[in-house]
């Protein structure tokens, strides 16, 4: 298991992808913005594997993540931290929480939950259920799920990038989608962080778009699934309390969780992060890059050519690859003149679709 890394004012920062396809342009970016702010503010940059949801895995993925992110000059400090080697940690945690009451079963289905407007309203909060307790139904031999308590309230913070972030995950001020140009950004319509429709039920997935938080005090989550599977909200923060982690950086696509996430993590008793969101590379307005929209993996060959790109989606500036001998030299520029005041306050930025780095076949 990885040493602990002692808590400390030091920034903490961290990369943490899905080994469930390769990096693309996209998450070589965000990549880039993590380890370039961390750099620049002295601290520390981790890598960590969230690969809690193992169905969703791939073999041998976490390897080529690795590579590209030590061919692109990306070092990270201690070892990585693999989520499917911490259930001792998580099952403990969970444990404790079962004990003093701050966690609790619940039977309830997603069909259920639909019924309820797609909220579990507390249902099954003061049954008392147990792992043996017996469903509606005889011959239903689903697992129960186990769910936080949650009594705070969402809240407003302070994007580190974005600005301004109301309890609902919505920016206090409306932004633009922009495309990308081989001179730039170029500003498009009028565009706002897209809200996702909720469904917060016992097979909680890992990804974002499952939850929507609540303008007033949130539902309790779910923090283990009825599959048996820690759910990826409740790991994250004790993972980021366990190597102390104190700010990320991530993509605008996670923005409208956020609020929730902080209510996780003040529930938990977790310090909770500072964050800076940077723009989405997009196929289109509201479809990120993704390896569903045909993403192509990184090519490791063109290491400064990559970086460039990445500079300038995150507006750092004019660079050329010709002017650098190797990633060291430029990410050392990088870092000596990285400012988040210029990172494009949007949600996303349109990339041409012609462009090989992007793309592996047309589209």
């Amino acid at each position: 298991m990885p040493s602990k890394i002692d808590s400390s004012p030091q920034y903490v920062g961290r990369f943490a992808p899905s080994p469930s396809g390769q990096l693309h342009f996209g998450s070589l970016v965000t990549a880039l913005a993590s380890y370039l702010d961390a750099r620049h503010h002295n601290g520390q940059w981790l890598v960590r594997m969230e690969d809690i949801d193992a169905p969703r895995c791939l073999p041998g993925v976490d390897s080529d993540i690795l590579l590209t992110l030590e061919c692109h000059g990306l070092h990270w400090d201690g070892s990585v931290l693999y989520q499917q080697q911490q259930h001792t940690r998580y099952q403990a945690k969970l444990d404790s929480l079962l004990a003093d009451k701050s966690a609790y079963f619940c039977a309830c289905t997603r069909k259920q939950i639909k019924a309820n407007g797609g909220h579990d309203n507390h249902y099954c909060r003061d049954l008392g259920l147990t792992a043996q307790s017996e469903t509606e139904s005889a011959s239903d031999t689903r697992s129960l799920a186990i769910r936080l308590k949650l009594d705070c309230q969402l809240d407003a913070f302070d994007d580190g990038i974005m600005g301004g972030v109301d309890k609902t995950g919505a920016l206090s001020v409306v932004n633009s989608v922009a495309h990308s140009t081989s001179s730039g950004l170029v500003e498009a319509e009028r565009h706002t962080v897209k809200r996702s429709n909720n469904s917060n039920s016992n097979d909680d997935s890992i990804s974002a778009s499952r939850v929507t938080p609540l303008s007033t005090a949130p539902e309790d989550v779910v923090i283990k699934r009825s599959d048996g599977l820690f759910a990826y909200n409740f790991v994250v923060a004790l993972d980021d309390e366990y190597q102390g982690v104190t700010d990320i950086i991530r993509g605008s696509d996670l923005l409208n969780i956020t609020p929730l996430q902080r209510a996780i993590y003040r529930s938990l008793g977790c310090y909770v992060p500072k964050y800076g969101h940077i723009p989405v590379a997009a196929v289109s307005p509201g479809r990120k890059l993704s390896k569903q929209n045909h993403a192509a993996p990184i090519n490791n060959k063109n290491v400064l050519e990559n970086i460039v790109n990445g500079l300038s989606f995150l507006g750092q500036g004019d660079y050329h690859a010709n002017e650098f001998e190797d990633a060291t030299q430029l990410l050392t520029m990088a870092i000596s003149r990285w400012d988040r005041k210029l990172v494009p306050k949007i949600a996303e930025i349109i990339v041409g679709k012609h462009e090989s780095t992007y793309y592996s076949h047309p589209l």
